[in-house]
């Protein structure tokens, strides 16, 4: 069993600690004393797009059968085959990925849906390695309108070549959404180590509290009198998730962390405020 206060795969997620759930705690006579958060909101999701995560029923479709669904009209079957294609590499030869990363790279660039865009890139980091198309795809869509495709594009180029793509990584640390700006950190630190102690301080204070707990997640990796500094500040964040992570980092060994780091939360389902099945966190 993983020592939970190494967290080598990334902090836990607040919201699924028990005593976060609504109502922990009490003991009401009935269902007219539970008082429902007021600020809760229900998406307009259809059960079909709820269900497009599931790939379970194209498993048996061929690769040529998945590409064409993928260049459909019907967006659900898009972004359903667009996750489905991104576990086919096993099954492929050489040419057969060529092609379906040249189909990817077509959805991710030109389709008019966020979900689908994002999961063609997913996709093209699974299964493009070395494929210059695949890495020219992901480098432009960190400039796409959508937040979540812009994560999700960080992520392919750290899985295709994070080196080789440093400068686009570098500029991800400025983006206006949280999602690319931890991503990128988070990417930055597997390649550089201890030497990302800088771009990890800016981080520190950072508006969104997952950068936040990102950084000092990641600072538990870094044996340096200013990260222990930036650790003791975060102890007192105003945020119990980051205040929390900052004390785990405190007490991990940094060398330890940095050989058993793997990246965030990978091949999990969390998911995270705001996010759903269909927007889900981008597996870093």
């Amino acid at each position: 069993m993983r020592d939970e206060e190494e967290a080598t795969d990334g902090p836990p997620d607040p919201q699924l600690h028990p005593e976060r759930s609504p109502g922990f705690g009490e003991d009401p006579a009935g269902l007219e004393d539970i008082e429902v958060d007021r600020d809760v909101t229900i998406g307009e999701a259809s059960p079909e797009e709820l269900r497009a995560s599931d790939t379970e029923p194209v498993e048996d479709a061929s690769w040529e059968t998945l590409l064409a669904v993928l260049a459909g009209d019907d967006v659900v079957e898009r972004r359903r085959v667009a996750l489905a294609l991104a576990e086919r590499g096993d099954a492929l030869d050489t040419e057969e990925v060529e092609t379906v990363v040249r189909g990817l790279a077509r959805a991710a660039t030109t389709d008019d849906d966020d979900e689908v865009r994002q999961f063609a890139v997913e996709a093209l980091g699974k299964l493009g390695e070395g494929d210059g198309v695949a890495i020219e795809t992901a480098r432009t869509l960190c400039d796409d309108p959508e937040p979540w495709v812009r994560a999700e594009a960080v992520v392919a180029l750290d899985r295709l070549d994070r080196a080789g793509n440093e400068d686009v990584l570098r500029a991800a640390l400025d983006d206006d959404h949280h999602a690319p700006r931890r991503n990128a950190a988070i990417s930055l630190f597997k390649l550089h180590g201890e030497d990302a102690l800088d771009l990890l301080l800016a981080q520190v204070d950072d508006p969104s509290d997952r950068v936040r707990e990102w950084a000092a997640h990641l600072l538990g990796g870094i044996d340096d009198d200013r990260a222990r500094a930036a650790l003791d500040r975060l102890t007192d964040d105003d945020r119990d998730i980051v205040r929390r992570t900052a004390a785990r980092a405190l007490e991990v060994d940094a060398g330890s962390f940095r050989r058993q780091f793997g990246g965030a939360i990978d091949g999990t389902e969390t998911t995270l405020p705001g996010e759903d099945e269909l927007n889900r966190q981008p597996d870093l």
